[in-house]
């Protein structure tokens, strides 16, 4: 029993050691707890810089399996790969790359072969073909095959919804006789196509990131020329040696996005309709039904007819009869007017000139008097 106590004091001591070690060392939170210093990594190191892989590295490790990508290509774009096919072979086979263009299925496959030494050149010959399916010409599409080239197919078909939007956007970033993108392509040192609802690009990793920015801020409606010109400043900014460790945010403009007014649309009310559709108008067959003119006989129906037709030339003659008729019918004569008398026309003045008197009495009792009458003394000259 002794024994055991003894060992298993023992590695309780040298839990409560380890214990202590670990707490001496500084842990950043609980992500920190279990992290240890990498000596191997540090500020110095380019993450992004190319690693070198020799033939000879790439002997003594030769591939197990056989890699191979496939991608398919529109129908127009057929008659260009069938004359380039040639010098994409020969491309290939430089990098000891297979490679097959399918005419009937519309696909170009690349796969590895046994004298492949490099691993990563089957990822550069499926971006190749990849930028072939997307109308790049061939000598722009050959130098995704650099080590320090990559490429990047930006999706912008469905960003936009609206088709005239779309388009309109998609112009903006091409600019007036591809002026813009010609800015783009010197300011990233990128080479840009626009080609459909993609943008296809190739350069630098650095590059690629900010043309992905600038297309897919034109796309959500923020013209390039904003991206363009805080390029340019961080161009110039990035020479200077003074300002490299600084911000930079003092000096990159500011734009300010316009809230533009726009017209209110009168929403019209829907007058009420009724809820169930007017009846249809009833055809031929359903007003002989109703009449009951459809189970009649055939002589029956005949002579029915003959009988509306008659009455209707009847009804037709009494017509034409009465218009000739108004022929014969004596008109009213216009009688002259007789003379009237100078007697009479004297009995008429003399009625229209009769006035009231008891009216006009009271009507000048009414009024009062504007000035008091002067005696007639004062109208009398000396």
């Amino acid at each position: 029993m002794s024994k055991r106590k003894a060992e298993d004091d023992g590695v309780d001591e040298g839990g409560e050691a380890a214990a202590a070690d670990d707490t001496s060392k500084p842990s950043a939170g609980k992500k920190g707890k279990y992290r240890r210093e990498k000596p191997w990594d540090h500020d110095g190191i380019d993450h992004w810089k190319p690693v070198e892989y020799t033939e000879e590295q790439g002997k003594n490790n030769p591939l197990i399996e056989e890699t191979s990508f496939s991608t398919l290509f529109p129908k127009y774009r057929e008659h260009y790969l069938r004359q380039v096919w040639p010098q994409v072979t020969a491309l290939l086979k430089q990098h000891k790359v297979d490679c097959q263009l399918d005419l009937i299925e519309g696909s170009m496959t690349v796969r590895t072969t046994r004298k492949t030494w490099d691993p990563y050149i089957i990822i550069k010959a499926r971006d190749f073909i990849k930028l072939l399916a997307r109308s790049v010409p061939f000598h722009a599409a050959t130098k995704i095959m650099e080590d320090e080239m990559a490429c990047d197919v930006i999706k912008i078909g469905n960003i936009v919804t609206n088709k005239e939007r779309f388009v309109k956007r998609r112009q903006r970033l091409i600019g007036q006789d591809g002026a813009t993108l010609k800015a783009i392509e010197l300011l990233t040192e990128c080479y840009i196509l626009v080609q459909g609802s993609t943008v296809s690009t190739i350069g630098k990793h650095k590059g690629i990131k900010q043309v992905r920015k600038v297309v897919l801020d034109c796309m959500n409606n923020i013209h390039p020329i904003y991206n363009i010109k805080a390029m340019m400043i961080k161009r110039e900014l990035a020479q200077n040696e003074e300002l490299k460790a600084e911000s930079w945010d003092r000096f990159l403009p500011k734009f300010k996005r316009k809230n533009i007014k726009k017209k209110k649309v009168k929403i019209e009310q829907k007058k009420d309709r009724p809820l169930f559709p007017p009846a249809p108008t009833p055809s031929k067959i359903d007003l002989q039904l109703e009449s009951g003119e459809y189970f009649l006989r055939k002589e029956e129906k005949e002579a029915r007819q003959r009988k509306a037709k008659e009455d209707a030339q009847a009804r037709a003659t009494a017509k034409r009869q009465e218009e000739r008729q108004k022929a014969y019918v004596v008109p009213k004569e216009d009688l002259p007017k007789k003379k009237k008398k100078k007697s009479e026309k004297k009995s008429e003045a003399t009625a229209a000139s009769t006035v009231d008197v008891a009216a006009l009495k009271k009507k000048l009792k009414k009024q009062p008097r504007t000035a008091e009458a002067k005696p007639a003394a004062d109208y009398v000259l000396d």
